[in-house]
């Protein structure tokens, strides 16, 4: 089976290198960008006014190969893969909970962007907190060191090495 995927525009924001940047939306408060929308895809963000917040799946285009241990920017002890949000994984596909501002014909403007400007967007799903909140949820290995994201930059460990 092959699963392709096509951008549906492209990610601004005002991080230039993977190297400080924040990991999560949660570290990036106050921080704005944009998401440039390709004209074919334009009249699917109608609607979209009115919505506080947006999921954006993009792709890790930076990202290389994969390991299924890692030891994630959080800890010291390494982890499966997929109890992680590390960038470098089988299908580079990334998820970030964005600020939506505004919305023009072929622009979203975004707030609290944790993502590398020029990042290929996948696609766009509106927040919705009946839908996607869960009071019950519980975080695993994270619970000790959750709040720690709000001040954790990103560094080089998930670039690919030789």
């Amino acid at each position: 089976m092959k699963i392709e995927y096509h951008p549906i525009g492209l990610i601004h924001s005002p991080h230039k290198n993977l190297s400080g940047m924040p990991i999560q939306p949660s570290g990036a408060k106050g921080i704005q960008g944009f998401v440039e929308i390709y004209n074919e895809f334009s009249e699917g963000i109608k609607d979209l006014e009115g919505f506080s917040h947006i999921f954006l799946l993009y792709y890790f285009h930076k990202s290389k190969g994969f390991d299924l241990t890692v030891t994630p920017f959080l800890d010291k002890t390494p982890r499966g893969l997929f109890a992680t949000r590390a960038p470098r994984r089988p299908n580079a596909i990334g998820l970030s909970i964005v600020k939506l501002i505004s919305v023009e014909p072929n622009k979203l403007y975004i707030d609290d962007v944790d993502i590398l400007d020029g990042t290929p967007l996948i696609d766009i799903k509106p927040y919705v907190p009946e839908f996607d909140y869960r009071p019950d949820s519980a975080i695993g290995w994270l619970e000790g060191c959750k709040n720690n994201s709000r001040q954790q930059k990103s560094d080089n460990r998930f670039i690919e090495t030789p």
